[in-house]
């Protein structure tokens, strides 16, 4: 899901003073308050959601709670907090948050403009588009003339025009001001397509009062990569975030899961000992326990597990892993060695 175009150089400016105050000892201070707050979506399925009880429920969300596993032994002690998309990097450039998971594009002006840094790659994603299946079409390029409902203000949009423009086909774009505006106005017939992130309009579908009667079209119109991202000027924080991803990735990769973990502590296996801290000193250099993430697979599990419960096959979304499948099964997820 991208943000409002809302990046001016005075807010840049701003974005980094704050940052080089806020971001020191990140780590000491989640220990000190014996919580990770940690930047969310106000409400997206499979990703960062809460139910009617409070409890939270996603992709997004379960590496919230990898971090606090890792740093805090344990997984529930996560605050999460509703981000809109205009006001997601303000929050974590003043401190409200320590970290922002929140289905959120890395791109250059995000990385060297706003004083972030992003950790990782958990979701490649990329812009779609859903049209009802009663209108016939089967590819976007069929899309000539047609209204598209897209969220103005935000690089949806500009993705949108630029797509039909470079395909020679006719647009007509009707723009609202927030996600849930665009997404009613389809449902209601005023346009015949919805565009935003591919995993969006899975998530978005369940939504709509009769979900299979609408298709999601198969093209991707642009590059999506999502992730989380950290303040500048904090390195030790940085690397934690971002091994943090590495090592669910890497447990994924080894057959190391949720169930068998701690049978995997007597493994002979050199990786799975580096990885769970049974040699080697790879958690001090972080400044863990050399089992941070042993805590992180027992308590919250690997990338494949995270993401087929939230978003794949075990979730309502079914999406398929494609390029979200490790390097060695023909996605690209692959994390640098632990060693």
């Amino acid at each position: 899901m991208r943000t409002n175009l809302f990046v001016s150089a005075a807010f840049g400016a701003v974005a980094a003073l704050v940052a080089g105050s806020a971001s020191a000892g990140t780590l000491d201070n989640v220990k000190q308050k014996g919580f990770l707050q940690c930047g969310s979506n106000t409400g997206l399925a499979g990703f960062g959601q809460p139910d009617a009880q409070g409890n939270w429920t996603g992709l997004d969300v379960e590496f919230c709670r990898a971090i606090a596993a890792a740093v805090l032994n344990d997984a529930t002690k996560v605050k999460f907090v509703p981000l809109s998309a205009k006001d997601r990097f303000t929050a974590l450039q003043s401190g409200e948050v320590d970290v922002l998971v929140r289905n959120t594009t890395w791109t250059i002006s995000r990385d060297t403009s706003l004083g972030l840094n992003f950790t990782g790659i958990n979701y490649y994603d990329g812009q779609g588009f859903m049209v009802r299946k009663s209108l016939k079409v089967a590819s976007a390029l069929e899309l000539n003339g047609a209204s598209v409902c897209v969220q103005q203000g935000t690089t949806t949009e500009l993705n949108l025009a630029d797509y039909f423009r470079a395909n020679k086909i006719q647009l007509k774009s009707v723009t609202f001001a927030s996600s849930d505006e665009t997404l009613k106005a389809y449902e209601a017939g005023r346009c015949d397509a919805f565009t935003t992130d591919a995993s969006g309009l899975y998530a978005e579908r369940l939504r709509l009062a009769q979900p299979d009667e609408h298709l999601v079209l198969p093209e991707i119109i642009s590059k999506e990569p999502l992730g989380p991202a950290v303040r500048h000027g904090d390195d030790q924080w940085f690397d934690i975030v971002k091994w943090v991803g590495y090592a669910q990735l890497t447990a994924e990769e080894l057959g190391v899961d949720q169930k068998n973990v701690d049978s995997m502590l007597k493994s002979d296996n050199p990786d799975i000992k580096r990885l769970l801290g049974t040699e080697g000193k790879f958690g001090e250099a972080l400044g863990l326990s050399n089992d941070w993430a042993y805590r992180v697979i027992k308590l919250v599990g690997n990338y494949g597990e995270s993401f087929e419960r939230t978003v794949g096959q075990g979730s309502p979304l079914k999406i398929k892993r494609g390029l979200n499948a490790l390097w060695n099964k023909g996605g690209l997820q692959y994390a640098p060695p632990i060693r």
